[in-house]
């Protein structure tokens, strides 16, 4: 009954058969054969990458009595096959620092490290795993022995967080050869796993040796053991489905059906796609990581569908490019960054209920604005042919040019790269219009005629009228002015004179311009029918504009309230010349 797990039986036993890691493995193997074996190492990177396997490995080449003349390490031997297997050896010590890390155990280490290998041309090797778990004061401990070590004795540290060791001992990073490990690509993970399921008599589609590899996220041990569940379900024959059923992957085509929802707003299907994954017994956790790779897959197929990601089966490269299609390049973005922000937060992992979170997700996801083209808007406003008929009842999603948000709310124009927002129940006029045919003559577009721009009716009810005229149809009325004159109150003055009285602020320095005065009046003199000379009150009278708040104003006022408080105060001020700094 006794089975050996797949990631321990197809542990590598030699340099060249550490998969990705030739960068690592190469170095070490030639430091073996040439002799240039340094006392300290250590080895970083990911879970389940080969650093462990790499110090034994490293260990064996030292040890092995029929090593070859390149540095590799016959992988047969006793001491090999000990080493390799993790039994005893005298000379090979495996640590583990997470259940040895305070200082007692760090002596005790450099005690045993001060007697000599077994024999003369053996090596004595220290295997620390987990080594950022070691407290600062066994890094101390360390510190000496780790400088000056004793002939044939050499450290291997192993850890997936060298910045916790750069924290707390970084004296140890100068005293050691750091080698970092980077994660293996999916096709090596791939072509590992086809090779053990060949030698275990086991065969698997490709589609399933495909979704492994996604799912060991550049670890091989986390591949092999995968595997070793996915065997113990499936028996010989590996196939997509098995290796869901295991994992508790989600169907592509669930997320197929999702985007369908967002594309066409049916905001109350996304409770009832939520319950039925939580009846059909899927985690939400991993729905949410799926999620994220589907919105990645759609927003590389948006931006190149001639390309498609070779992580996609090929069966739903049609599927992604028509989901892709109904959204807007900057609407994907969009959501991949709302996406991201709720595992960033943290919200995601701390919440003992998380279909919610991803309910309000989606929402959020079925409620976002839409982009629509910037000329589309400058249709509306007059400045190009609009749409009509069936076409403005529908705007398509744009895929090119300048974008623009459109949603609730009144009618906006964006700041930052020239995008506007326009109410939901307005249509989006077409796109520019299409290229001339080959072969055509072209001509140089001519500007169309101006529009003469119809004079404002005058109003009735007097000054009074005017002004609300005005104020109502914001023509004429200067960028920014408009929420400020609403406060204001209009009186009439000697002759064609209007007193505006605002009460002091940024309105009221704006219209100390007479460029700016002289604009708004020409507005209201269309309106009132009659030559309008606008005078603001206090702009004669030489009323200033209020002070604005700086931090020298603070302060001073800061230090009058200080000395009104403690009146003894303002002598030592004066004779001493002293001021508030903070």
């Amino acid at each position: 009954m006794s089975h050996t797990a797949l990631a321990r039986k197809y542990r590598p036993k030699t340099f060249a058969d550490v998969a990705a890691q030739e960068h690592v493995s190469e170095t070490l193997r030639k430091s073996v054969a040439t002799d240039r074996v340094g006392h300290a190492y250590l080895f970083c990177g990911p879970r389940g990458v080969g650093k462990t396997t790499l110090a034994r490995v490293l260990a064996m080449a030292l040890n092995c009595p029929d090593r070859t003349s390149q540095g590799e390490p016959c992988g047969v031997c006793e001491s090999c096959t000990r080493i390799w297997s993790g039994n005893t050896s005298l000379d090979v010590v495996e640590i583990d620092a997470a259940s040895n890390r305070g200082v007692d155990d760090a002596r005790s280490l450099r005690e045993r490290a001060m007697y000599a290998p077994s024999e003369d041309r053996r090596f004595k090797v220290y295997i620390v795993d987990e080594a950022h778990m070691l407290t600062r004061e066994a890094w101390n401990a360390l510190l000496k022995i780790l400088e000056e070590p004793p002939p044939r004795v050499i450290f291997v540290f192993a850890t997936t967080e060298p910045q916790k060791i750069q924290q707390s001992a970084a004296p140890i990073l100068s005293r050691c050869q750091r080698f970092d490990l980077r994660r293996v690509g999916a096709g090596e993970i791939e072509r590992r796993l086809e090779h053990v399921l060949d030698s275990e008599g086991a065969t698997a589609s490709a589609d399933a040796l495909h979704a492994l590899a996604r799912k060991a996220d550049g670890g091989m041990r986390d591949a092999l053991s995968v595997l070793d569940q996915v065997l113990a379900l499936a028996g010989d024959t590996v196939d997509l489905d098995a290796v869901r059923r295991v994992l508790g992957l989600v169907e592509e085509e669930r997320y197929l059906e999702l985007f369908a929802i967002l594309a066409e707003r049916r905001h109350a299907d996304v409770f009832r796609l939520v319950e039925s994954l939580v009846d059909d017994g899927y985690d939400l956790v991993e729905f949410y990581h799926g999620l994220m790779d589907t919105l990645r897959l759609l927003l590389r197929s948006a931006l190149d569908p001639e390309a498609p990601d070779p992580s996609l089966p090929e069966h739903l490269h049609g599927p992604f490019r028509e989901a892709a299609a109904g959204f807007a390049v900057g609407d994907l973005v969009r959501m991949l960054s709302l996406a991201a922000d709720l595992e960033t937060s943290g919200s995601l992992r701390r919440s003992p209920n998380p279909r919610v979170l991803i309910e309000m997700l989606l929402l959020r996801f079925s409620y976002l604005d839409r982009t629509v083209q910037l000329e589309a808007l400058l249709g509306l406003a007059g400045g190009m042919p609009g749409p009509s008929g069936a076409d403005a009842a529908s705007p398509p999603a744009p895929r090119s040019g300048r974008p623009a948000r459109t949603g609730g709310g009144r009618d906006t124009v964006a700041r930052d790269s020239g995008a506007a927002r326009s109410g939901p129940g307005q249509a989006a006029p077409a796109s520019r219009p299409a290229p001339a045919p080959e072969g055509a003559a072209r001509t140089e577009p001519t500007a169309p005629p101006p529009r003469p721009r119809p004079a404002p009716a005058v109003a009735t009810g007097g000054l009074a009228g005017a002004w609300a005229a005005l104020l109502a149809s914001g023509a004429g009325v200067p960028p920014g002015l408009g929420p400020f004159l609403r406060t204001a109150q209009v009186e009439e003055g000697a002759g064609p004179t209007v007193v505006l009285r605002m009460p002091p602020g940024p309105g009221f320095e704006r219209l100390q311009d007479p460029r700016v005065r002289q604009t708004l009046g020409d507005a209201l003199a269309g309106h009132r029918g009659a030559p309008v000379q606008l005078q603001v009150e206090g702009a004669e009278a030489g009323t200033r504009a209020p002070e604005r708040i700086t931090q020298e104003t603070v302060l001073k006022t800061r230090m009058e309230d200080l000395l009104a408080r403690e009146p003894r105060l303002k002598e030592a001020v004066e004779e001493l010349d002293l001021e508030l700094l903070e």
